[in-house]
């Protein structure tokens, strides 16, 4: 439910002040953005961190899987997010105008599709060197809060993506375009910093847990299981604080869109947890002749 309108007063810190630029490099000929950062940041720091998941006992694939997964990956990112926000978000607009489905540098890109697009990377991947998809992408699940993270502290720093309107003390400002004017807007929620600190630190450190703490990773479909129910609760409690998308608003039950696309999450989620147990006897460890 939206929060009543609050009075605007002076006390609200206002984005601008932070002095905060989209652009972390401006060359004239060239400007280099910082979303476009987080996404490489999110997927080196990934790949650092799988190699050194892959490196315990028991790994399903070796050193060169992964590098080859990267690659794989990083395309699933891209062409998923992409085409995820095309058909979940305006499949009717894009309809109009096919062309500027490739016009990425305007925006637009859907975590859930980005999800999907990894998850048939991994497919591909997997099948073509005879290994087991459900337990790589259990190790893949422990790496992507890095990319969480960084992504969501390019929506702040664009200023983008913001609450909804609040009063509480840490409510900001953020510059928004009424009427095609550019004017300071009202107090709302920081919801990009919340996302980061919940689907982005919050999970990495359960994952941490789960992963070094645990044997959760010995059952096939338990770490992935427990990625998409913690996301997916996750993205589901941080809605009610997030603006929704100005051309959909709130749906069927005042949800968004994006706590109707965690449902699905959810469920698969808990089934993969529920069953992963009985997946225990399939774990093979990487044939010797594919080890790096």
């Amino acid at each position: 439910m939206l929060a009543a309108t609050p009075t605007l007063t002076n006390d609200y810190l206002r984005f601008e002040d932070l002095g905060l630029s989209p652009i972390a490099l401006d060359l004239g000929f060239f400007q280099l953005r910082w979303y476009s950062l987080a996404y490489i940041a999110g997927i080196i720091v990934g790949w650092w961190y799988l190699l050194k998941l892959i490196a315990q006992p028991g790994a399903p694939m070796a050193k060169r899987h992964a590098d080859d997964l990267v690659f794989y990956a990083t395309l699933g990112i891209l062409l998923g997010g992409r085409l995820g926000y095309v058909i979940f978000y305006k499949p009717m607009e894009y309809l109009e105008n096919p062309a500027d489905i490739i016009r990425v540098w305007d925006g637009g890109m859907s975590f859930h599709g980005g999800v999907i697009g990894v998850s048939l990377a991994i497919l591909f991947m997997a099948r073509r060197n005879n290994l087991s998809w459900l337990r790589i992408h259990d190790y893949v699940a422990c790496t992507i809060p890095f990319g969480i993270f960084f992504g969501r502290m390019a929506n702040f720093v664009n200023g983008e993506l913001w609450g909804r309107e609040t009063t509480v003390s840490w409510a900001m400002r953020f510059v928004e375009v009424q009427n095609g004017n550019a004017v300071l807007g009202p107090p709302r929620h920081p919801s990009q910093l919340y996302q980061a600190g919940l689907e982005g630190i919050g999970i990495f450190l359960l994952f941490w847990f789960l992963f070094w703490k645990t044997d959760a990773r010995r059952y096939p479909g338990m770490l992935v299981g427990a990625f998409l129910t913690s996301l997916g609760a996750a993205r589901f409690i941080v809605e009610f604080f997030r603006q929704p998308d100005d051309h959909l608003g709130l749906l069927s039950l005042g949800l968004s869109m994006g706590q109707w696309l965690t449902i699905p999450m959810l469920i698969a989620g808990i089934w993969l947890i529920a069953t992963a147990k009985g997946r225990a006897e399939t774990v093979k460890p990487v044939p010797a002749a594919d080890a790096d």
